[in-house]
């Protein structure tokens, strides 16, 4: 499985948002220009993930988008998801009958891409909140949060 930019930019905004003291809305145009998005890319994104019930929008002059849900409660699995990211790592294949290496290699892909699928959806927003600012202060970097 590969993050595409889709991916790649739906946890970014998340995670900006995770940022937000009281779950304060944030706008758009912010985040975008925090974690340096193309704002309509990263629009459509957020209207997706409000589908989700990953985040929530609030209309406005202080609205923008906040999050559902705590971060804890959001995983990387549901994220992706979401935003239509394929989780399933394995090709379109099924087993041959008459070959026992065809079936072995079946079931292995198998268990790999559940593994792959049950950790994705056990690390928690939260968790790479907490991974990010951890290699922040391992580079000696300041506050600022740039995923």
């Amino acid at each position: 499985m590969k993050l595409t930019t889709r991916g790649h930019y739906s946890v970014k905004a998340l995670l900006d948002l995770s940022l937000q003291p009281k779950r304060r809305a944030a706008s758009v145009k912010a985040i975008a220009h925090r974690q340096e998005l193309p704002a309509p890319y990263l629009e459509k994104l957020l209207i997706e993930m409000r589908r989700a019930g990953l985040v929530e929008s609030i209309r406005g002059a202080q609205g923008g988008y906040r999050l559902a849900r705590p971060p804890a409660e959001i995983s990387l699995g549901q994220i992706l998801e979401a935003v239509g990211e394929a989780i399933d790592p394995l090709p379109r294949h099924t087993a041959d009958d008459s070959q026992a290496e065809d079936w072995v290699t079946f079931t292995i892909w198998n268990r790999l891409h559940q593994k792959l699928k049950d950790a994705l959806y056990s690390i928690s927003l939260e968790d790479l909140y907490f991974d990010a600012r951890s290699w922040q202060a391992a580079q000696g970097q300041a506050s600022s949060f740039v995923v």
